[in-house]
C-alpha cells in the first residue's frame, strides 16, 4: 500500500515534461501545464464532488514536502474538515498578524497615495492627510488597523461632532474609507465601524443641514453702499474684483479666475463654465450697467479679466486685503452685525438679505442668482429654467442700490 501512495520519484518529476497529470497516490499529483510548469495538487472528494488545492511549484516545494503537506490534508479529511477551508483561514491568521504591524495612519497614507490621482482638485490630498493627521492619527494612527473600533471611532469623533460638524462628517467618512481600504487589502476583516447607517447615528447625534451651516460673516445690506463708494476710490486689480464680486453677487473663486472669453459685453452676460462652479453646473450672470462699465474700464493682461501684475491668478488673500486695508489699523469700521471682520463671501449673504427684506422678487430668482440648488425635489422638477429675466432685473436693482449711499448707522 505505502508504494503504491508513492509511485513517483525524484528523478521522474525533474524528468516529466509531457502537459497532464501525475498521481504519485493518496491525491499528491504532479501537474505539468502546457507552459512547462511544474506543480503539486492534491486532489479529493467531499460529498461526491471533486476538489483540487495548489501545494506549490515543485522548484519550492520538493516531492518529499509535497507528500507530508498531502498527508496533513488527508489527516484534515479525516477530522471532517476541509483542507481548502483550513488553508484559507490560514491565510486570514496570517493577514491578521500582518496587520498587528500595519497602522491605521500606515493605511491612510497607502489609502491617499492611491486615490489622489482621480481626484480633480490638487489640495484634496493635503485637506486627506491634514484632517486624519490632526483628528483621527492622535487618537488610534499609531494602533493596528485591525484594532480600530466603534469605541475609538466615537472617541476621536465625539469632541468635535457638534462644535464642528462639518468637519466631524468629512472625517468620519475619511476614516470609513480607509477602513474599507484596509478590510479590501485584508489587514482587517469585520463590519466598518465608522460606517453611518445602523450604526454611529445610534451613538451620535444627528445634526441638520440647516444647523450644520456656517454663516460667513458679512456687511449690513444697508451699509453697502457706503463700502462700494469707499471701495471705488481704492485703486487695484484687486479692488476691481471685490467691486465685480459685489455687483455679480459671485463668489471669490468664480471672480479671480474669470476670464475674457466668457464675457459676452453685447448681450451684457457672463457665462461661468461648469469646472469653475461650486456645483459643476454652468452659470450665465446677467451683467449689469455698472459690472459692464467696471470691465469695460479694466485692462487686459492675459486671458484673466482681474489678472495680477504678472499675469497671474490673483489669491483669495489678494482680495481679503482690500478689505483689511479699507479698516486700517485703528478701530475696524466694516464689520458685521456684531463687529467682527467681514469676508468676501460674506457678501453674498449681505445680497442675499437685501433681497430678501427689501424687494419682491421670489426667493427662487435669488437662489438661480447665487447659483444654489433649490432645497426641495419638488420645486426643482418645476423650476428647470434659469430665471435669467428676472435675474437680470434683480442684478440690475442689486447695482442701482449698491450706487446708493444709505444713511442708516453702523
Amino acid at each position: 500500500m505505502a508504494r503504491q501512495q508513492q509511485r513517483l520519484s525524484a528523478l521522474q518529476v525533474n524528468k516529466l515534461t509531457k502537459p497532464g497529470l501525475y498521481g504519485d497516490g493518496g491525491g499528491l499529483t504532479l501537474q505539468i501545464t502546457i507552459t512547462g510548469a511544474k506543480s503539486w495538487l492534491f486532489r479529493y472528494m467531499i460529498a461526491g464532488k471533486p476538489h483540487g488545492m495548489g501545494l506549490g511549484p515543485i522548484h519550492t516545494v520538493s516531492l518529499a514536502e509535497a507528500r507530508q503537506k498531502a498527508l496533513a490534508a488527508r489527516k484534515l479529511l479525516l477530522d471532517g474538515i476541509n483542507p481548502l477551508a483550513a488553508k484559507k483561514q490560514h491565510q486570514i491568521a496570517i493577514a491578521l498578524e500582518k496587520a498587528r504591524m500595519m497602522t491605521f495612519e500606515q493605511c491612510a497614507t497607502a489609502y491617499i497615495l492611491a486615490h489622489k490621482a482621480s481626484w480633480k482638485n490638487a489640495k484634496h490630498a493635503d485637506q486627506w492627510t491634514n484632517t486624519l493627521a490632526t483628528y483621527a492619527n492622535s487618537v488610534f494612527g499609531h494602533l493596528p488597523v485591525a484594532e480600530i473600533d466603534t469605541a475609538l471611532v466615537v472617541k476621536c469623533l465625539g469632541p468635535i461632532w457638534e462644535s464642528k460638524t462639518e468637519t466631524a462628517s468629512r472625517l468620519r467618512g475619511r476614516i470609513e474609507s480607509v477602513l474599507g481600504w484596509a478590510t479590501t487589502s485584508g489587514y482587517r476583516t469585520g463590519e466598518n465601524p465608522a460606517r453611518w447607517k445602523g450604526h454611529l447615528d445610534n451613538l451620535l447625534a444627528t445634526i441638520s443641514k440647516t444647523s450644520r451651516t456656517k454663516h460667513h460673516p458679512s456687511l449690513p445690506y444697508q451699509r453697502i453702499g457706503a463700502f462700494v463708494s469707499e471701495l471705488r476710490k481704492r485703486e487695484g486689480i484687486s479692488a476691481r474684483a471685490v467691486e465685480f464680486a459685489i455687483l455679480t453677487a459671485c463668489r471669490s473663486g468664480e471672480v479671480r479666475g474669470a476670464q475674457w472669453s466668457e464675457f459676452n459685453l453685447e448681450n451684457k452676460v457672463w457665462t461661468i463654465p461648469a469646472e469653475r462652479m461650486k456645483a459643476k453646473r454652468e452659470h450665465e450672470v446677467p451683467l449689469s450697467e455698472g459690472a459692464l462699465a467696471l470691465l469695460k474700464s479694466i485692462p487686459k493682461n492675459g486671458d484673466l479679466a482681474f489678472a495680477g501684475t504678472k499675469g497671474q491668478l490673483l489669491s483669495d488673500m489678494s482680495l481679503t486685503a482690500v478689505i483689511r486695508r479699507m479698516n486700517g489699523d485703528d478701530q475696524p469700521i466694516w464689520v458685521d452685525a456684531n463687529g467682527g471682520g467681514i469676508t468676501i463671501h460674506g457678501f453674498r449673504s449681505s445680497f442675499r438679505m437685501w433681497t430678501a427684506e427689501t424687494t419682491s422678487f421670489p426667493r427662487e430668482v435669488a437662489e438661480h442668482a447665487l447659483a444654489h440648488q433649490l432645497p426641495d425635489a419638488v420645486e426643482r422638477a418645476y423650476q428647470r429654467g434659469s430665471q435669467f429675466t428676472k435675474r437680470a432685473a434683480l442684478m440690475m436693482a442689486w447695482a442701482a442700490y449698491c450706487d446708493k449711499v444709505q444713511s442708516s448707522p453702523m
